[in-house]
């Protein structure tokens, strides 16, 4: 995907907008020069229907859907034994693994409100109770932490094979 960004031809600063059409601006800002360098992104192949961003994004909605599912459970085992009861059966039956099939089936089947209860836990919990700024954190954490611990397991490996020969 290529990317358009506004700078100045003679400074090659960027500009924060493109030039107004209604001035004329002064002459060093009249042209204006592509400059692909600065959204340069690692092509990833096998992604035709969706970006990696994308299905990141839908096995978060579906984790999101099984905090919503244990959250609600654990209010339903407080005050309403019959309908966790029921919840519980539910779960036995269908996999949470697709959260919207799983929501899907359960408005379908069940008589009581549970699926739009876990449709309103699902969305406020990811609005406001998931820790966004840290999971990311993790994530960098965690690569960094797995390169480091594979890349010194090959070294250990490869150089212990090199010395018994």
């Amino acid at each position: 995907m290529e990317c358009l960004s506004w700078v100045n031809p003679i400074s090659r600063t960027p500009l924060l907008r493109p030039p107004r059409t209604h001035q004329i601006p002064p002459k060093r800002d009249r042209f204006l020069v592509f400059s692909p360098s600065r959204c340069q992104k690692m092509y990833v192949p096998g992604f035709s229907e969706a970006s990696p961003e994308a299905k990141a994004a839908k096995n978060l909605q579906d984790f999101f859907t099984f905090v919503a599912v244990k959250i609600v459970l654990a209010q339903l085992e407080s005050y309403n034994p019959e309908a966790y009861e029921e919840l519980m059966e539910f779960i036995s039956r269908n996999s949470l693994n697709d959260g919207d099939k799983f929501c899907r089936t359960l408005m379908r089947e069940s008589p009581r409100h549970k699926a739009l209860r876990i449709l309103e836990v699902r969305s406020a919990y990811s609005k406001r109770d998931f820790e966004w700024d840290n999971l990311q954190k993790l994530a960098f954490k965690m690569v960094d932490d797995s390169n480091t611990r594979l890349m010194r397991d090959y070294v250990l490996e490869t150089s212990h094979l090199e010395n018994e020969k």
